[in-house]
């Protein structure tokens, strides 16, 4: 059977999503169609005692948009043998786990119903493939090119990506380390700039992300010259005197979006999240 009919099952709490969470579901990806089960809120709390960190709603809105994972679910418990019910009835030909995660509930079940059982190993997920140098569903379409630092990657950026590429082909540009440390101080970045391009990179709205070559507020100004970006979108925290006279003087479409979240899901900003 090809890859591409094949049925990848991954589940977890998947509560605070992260670069290694997602070279995971990257891995997994490569096997088939990946369906991910994500815990509902009950069922963590059930299993950690304590409430998830974010809210079902939000971690599902982000799992949704990552470009490796075609379905996401909700796993809500249950008891006995209708523990797994929701995602055998999916049908699925393996069952996908990481190094280290003692499953011998899911390993009775994959015997059971006659599933491969694949362990992916510490050294298979470890770096990040360079796929950010690949334009993905690029179209005809107007160029837009957004800015940031995306350092705590959350569900903020992910609405912005989504209402930004309706716009157009979606090119982000994330700040490098060292310009980053000066526009916002010692402490900043919290991760390095290879590490914010993968989470970027791997949302499905964007269609490359780049890492800025430049410096200041216009950071990104080589790359909107080497783009002939149309359109630079920002949000109204982003709104600088510096980009708009560029945009003015260039030629480029300069949009001021609100920073408003995804209906229902509450606001997200990285200075609160990391508490500096």
């Amino acid at each position: 059977m090809n890859n591409a009919d094949k049925r990848i099952v991954v589940y977890g709490k998947f509560d605070d999503i992260r670069s290694s969470d997602v070279r995971f579901l990257q891995e997994a990806a490569l096997f088939g169609l990946l369906y991910v089960f994500l815990w509902d809120d009950e069922l963590i709390r059930s299993a950690t005692g304590r409430d998830p960190k974010f809210p079902e709603s939000e971690r599902l809105y982000f799992l949704q948009a990552i470009r490796y994972v075609h379905k996401v679910c909700l796993l809500r418990q249950q008891s006995g043998a209708e523990e797994f019910a929701s995602i055998k009835d999916v049908h699925p030909h393996t069952w996908i786990v990481r190094q280290g995660d003692y499953t011998p509930a899911i390993r009775t079940l994959c015997k059971n119903e006659r599933l491969e059982y694949r362990i992916l190993a510490k050294t298979v997920l470890e770096g990040f493939p360079n796929i950010s140098e690949t334009k993905q569903n690029e179209t005809s379409g107007k160029k837009v090119l957004v800015t940031g630092c995306y350092d705590w990657f959350h569900s903020g950026h992910v609405r912005f990506f989504e209402e930004v590429s309706e716009l157009g082909d979606l090119y982000v540009v994330v700040g490098h380390d060292a310009n980053i440390r000066i526009l916002k101080g010692e402490g900043h970045p919290m991760f390095p700039q290879e590490v914010r391009r993968y989470m970027v990179s791997s949302i499905r709205y964007v269609t490359q992300a780049l890492i800025s070559t430049g410096h200041g507020w216009l950071d990104a100004e080589p790359e909107l010259k080497r783009l002939k970006a149309d359109i630079y979108a920002v949000n109204e925290d982003g709104d600088k005197p510096e980009k708009r006279k560029y945009c003015q003087e260039n030629g480029i479409e300069y949009v001021v979006l609100k920073r408003l979240p995804k209906a229902g899901l509450p606001r997200r900003e990285s200075t609160v999240m990391r508490g500096f």
